[in-house]
């Protein structure tokens, strides 16, 4: 099983370094990768594992979330609506769909117990058809919620009906493996680039299985889109890359750079590098180290 929670802390090396720690050195979990953006002000963390090592180690990290994270002082680009945003687990090998969303309710269930952390279910394991999206269950945000979550349709799944005064809320699901993917414009002004999101997203008549949003990397006097392919075989990384220079071209916008935020399955990177390259009939059992997996 993998899972990749996001923290909403990125910036305090120490702090972020703590909950880290939560998965070193545990046995029957591997930490695979983890990365900060200062600006989104966010942490995304990769691990993988035995579903029940798994589980310990994800609700220590939690906890250590609540513990040192207050969100009554928190500020990033990104949406977030919790110390501990979202917590996302992800079928890998010999576990089934079905397993992942067991897992996901287990850990609400104790988080929700443990830390008083108003837990909402998503994606695959949400309780009611409009908790599916994270963006709907996130509308609103950290300030938002403590009136949003006292509404009968926004009760939480697990946990008190009431905000954290400091954590917020998290959600909690299972889902398939996504790729969160950033294009990089040279241009400073937010508006271009949240036009280009509006655009490029499924809700607003782009790719079907694309999540975007404009973002201004302030450090770096660019702004970006940042997008979350959720079906990366039936959207791929060269069509909302492609898509994504098409409409800054109205602009005048060009694109300076693009990046990757944790993991990424091969045959996403693949698919895009037969694309580029003009590739015939080139397929994933022509890969060497996949080649060497079998």
């Amino acid at each position: 099983m993998e899972c990749v929670p996001n923290f909403s802390e990125g910036r305090d090396k120490e702090k972020i370094e703590k909950i880290v720690e939560c998965f070193r050195g545990k046995d029957g979990v591997k930490l695979l990768d983890y990365s900060s953006d200062a600006d989104h002000n966010r942490s995304v963390i990769t691990v993988v594992g035995e579903p029940e090592a798994l589980k310990a180690a994800v609700i220590e990290a939690v906890g250590k979330a609540v513990e040192l994270i207050d969100m009554t002082k928190h500020s990033g680009q990104h949406p977030r609506m919790g110390a501990v945003d979202v917590v996302p687990f992800i079928p890998i090998k010999n576990v089934s769909m079905d397993e992942a969303v067991a897992l996901s309710k287990e850990v609400a269930e104790t988080v929700g117990e443990k830390y008083n952390l108003p837990a909402f279910l998503y994606e695959k394991s949400a309780s009611a058809p409009h908790r599916e999206n994270l963006a709907a269950v996130r509308k609103g945000e950290f300030e938002g919620m403590a009136e949003k979550i006292k509404q009968d349709e926004w009760k939480p799944d697990f946990g008190p009906a009431e905000q954290h005064p400091t954590a917020g809320t998290v959600a909690i699901g299972a889902r398939m493996p996504l790729v969160a993917y950033n294009v990089n414009l040279n241009t400073s002004d937010l508006s271009i680039a949240e036009a280009i999101a509006k655009k490029v997203r499924f809700i607003g008549g782009g790719l079907r299985y694309c999540k975007g949003m404009g973002v201004a990397l302030e450090e770096r006097g660019i702004t970006q889109v940042s997008m979350n392919l959720t079906d990366y075989t039936k959207t791929a990384i060269y069509r909302a890359h492609e898509m994504v220079r098409m409409e800054a071209q109205r602009y005048g916008v060009s694109v300076v750079g693009a990046e990757i935020i944790g993991l990424v399955p091969m045959e996403a990177l693949v698919d895009t590098a037969a694309y580029y390259l003009g590739l015939e009939n080139f397929s994933m059992s022509q890969v060497l180290e996949a080649k060497l997996m079998e």
